[in-house]
């Protein structure tokens, strides 16, 4: 069996992160800051551990399924599990400057 490129894999998965929007919000889940970890064990399963806005976020119920099944949608990836978090609770200084220039918060 060949050794997996963990940094290969990661990139992808965090380019298809960047295809998943919070609504309200025009800018992806990744440069919002919301995504806190990714971790990929040796058999190339995903775990991400991510937060939302606020608790109360009108997406706390569809945005985390579809983040795992875009996810699995990476060729490498053999499993994906999403955990939410809320601690630390997210501000908008997680942003990537990207992402605050796009909202004009610069």
């Amino acid at each position: 069996m060949s050794e997996i490129n963990k940094q290969e894999i990661e990139e992808k998965v965090i380019e298809v992160l960047k295809t998943c929007y919070d609504p309200e919000i025009p800018v992806d889940i990744f440069e919002l800051g919301l995504i806190y970890e990714i971790a990929i064990d040796d058999e190339a399963r995903v775990k991400i551990k991510m937060t939302l806005t606020s608790p109360a976020c009108p997406v706390a119920g569809s945005l985390p399924p579809e983040v795992e099944m875009k996810v699995l949608g990476v060729p490498e990836v053999k499993d994906a599990k999403i955990e939410m978090v809320w601690s630390p609770p997210w501000d908008k200084d997680m942003m990537s400057d990207a992402a605050k220039v796009k909202l004009g918060m610069y």
